[in-house]
């Protein structure tokens, strides 16, 4: 039985799985934990990836690997391969300002000065705080001699990859760094319409040139292992996949499926046979990892909004999800808007989540619960018309995620979403996802690999609650900013 692998590098853990190249069945798994926050220097990520691969009993025996990780952290390297500052990941809002500056400037130099059009049409997606180009700004902008010393800049899973393959921090090696179109649709300096890096905006940002990743197609070897790591020499490399384009692979999803992904953020992302340039920046632009596209809109809160609910009601997730349960369809006009830690859709990074129309009668526990739920569910209903609003087919909705696992969310998500939703076994999606593009690579295949599904899928229905949505609606604008 041939093996491969695939590595899911999240914000809060690193999973491994090593699967049967043919079949996809699963033979063992690891997992180990990041630490917290917002930032994070990389070699934490290889320390949770030396662990969750001893706790998936090694790599010796696999054929090729893949790695699925995070989205547009940044990575910056100077001349030797060390990393010149804690990385900013994806949740870190500080460069909320250097956004809004690089939409003027481009604004300032287009014929119709709309910047966020502008930068649309350039790369898929107007800049937020989450895009790796900001983060190079606000780097330019707060840190600029740390900036200047930046020779190349990559992102988790292209470092991860790095690492895999033998190079390190001071070994060189950056031209041997090397990503995938979907990642790097992430970044803000690459393009979905030229398959290809805008090396202006990235200057634009930075201040100056530097090395970027070479973008491998999915289906190609990126590297092979030195050996006297992780991996024995001559292990294949897969160039890996973001973690939402990784977990699409994973489900095996295909044109006018959304995927639905309740997580420390919230996505909902379709898989489009052609591009989105969407100037209000609500959808962004991303690749995919087979060759299509995936426009996506993405929430800064989602399962962490009922980790807080549950905590201020002093219940676990189960006893969370009885109480909302137990409260009536829009808990009686009791609302919860969920930014809270900003938000990115839509682009408020400074604002602060909020309660609206409490009284007497809707002031409990069950309530609450109710209002924590339906909250988190239209702040990702509003993504999904988002998609529609730029023509993206929307035929069959997956639910996954951690915070999918809530029979609360299971139940309301139909009533909410205003559509049937389709609940998949619970598995490593991302993890999963990258061990198939590594049985692809290893095949050398023009397709990748049909793997049969383990389990059964679960299709949930209810009745549509509209009016919930327009509840919600007329009170995610009354957010106040943070003092």
């Amino acid at each position: 039985m041939a093996l491969v692998a695939g590595v899911d590098s999240s914000t809060q853990s690193c999973k491994v799985v090593v699967r049967d190249a043919d079949t996809g069945a699963l033979v063992r798994t690891g997992r180990a934990s990041h630490p917290d926050g917002t930032e994070i220097h990389p070699r934490h990520w290889w320390d949770a990836l030396e662990s969750a691969v001893r706790d998936a009993g090694g790599l010796d025996d696999v054929e090729a690997v893949a790695v699925g990780g995070q989205q547009h952290g940044m990575v910056a390297l100077d001349a030797d391969g060390e990393v010149v500052r804690d990385a900013l990941l994806w949740n870190d809002t500080r460069s909320a300002p250097a956004a809004a500056d690089l939409i003027a400037e481009l604004g300032a130099e287009a014929p119709d000065g709309d910047g966020a059009r502008a930068w649309a049409e350039a790369i898929g997606s107007v800049p937020v705080a989450s895009l790796t180009v900001t983060k190079l700004r606000w780097l330019r902008d707060e840190e600029p001699d740390a900036a200047a010393r930046v020779a190349a800049v990559a992102l988790p899973h292209d470092w991860l990859t790095w690492r895999l393959a033998g190079h390190g921090p001071g070994s060189g090696g950056l031209d041997a760094l090397t990503t995938d179109r979907s990642d790097a649709s992430g970044t803000g300096y690459w393009s979905p319409f030229t398959e290809d890096y805008r090396r202006d905006l990235l200057e634009r940002a930075l201040g100056h040139d530097a090395a970027l990743p070479r973008v491998v197609p999915a289906h190609e070897v990126a590297a092979r292992a030195a050996g006297g790591g992780l991996l024995r020499a001559g292990t294949l490399l897969g160039p890996g996949a973001g973690d939402n384009a990784a977990a699409a692979l994973g489900l095996g999803m295909v044109a006018g499926d959304v995927a639905i992904s309740i997580g420390t953020s919230g996505v909902v992302s379709a898989v489009s046979a052609t591009p989105t340039a969407d100037g209000s920046g609500l959808v962004t632009g991303f690749a995919d990892a087979t060759g299509a596209y995936l426009p996506l809109a993405c929430t800064l809160n989602a399962s962490r909004v009922l980790d807080a609910a549950a905590r201020m009601l002093g219940v676990d997730h189960a006893g969370l999800s009885a109480l909302a349960l137990s409260a009536p369809a829009g808990a009686d006009g009791l609302v919860l808007v969920p930014y809270l830690e900003g938000e990115r859709t839509p682009n408020k990074p400074d604002a602060t989540g909020a309660l609206h129309g409490m009284r007497l009668a809707n002031t409990t526990p069950a309530h609450l619960a109710r209002a924590a739920v339906e909250g988190m569910l239209c702040a990702l209903a509003d993504g999904l018309d988002a998609l529609r609003a730029q023509g993206v087919p929307v035929e069959r909705l997956f639910l996954i995620g951690g915070g999918a696992q809530s029979e609360a969310v299971r139940a309301l998500a139909p009533a909410v979403l205003g559509a049937p939703v389709t609940v998949p076994t619970p598995g490593e999606y991302v993890a999963d996802g990258a061990a198939r593009q590594a049985a692809w690579v290893r095949a050398a295949s023009d397709q990748p690999p049909t793997w049969t599904a383990a389990g059964q899928a679960e299709v949930r229905e209810a009745d549509p609650t509209p009016q919930v949505r327009a509840r919600y609606a007329e009170a995610r604008d009354l957010t106040v900013p943070r003092p």
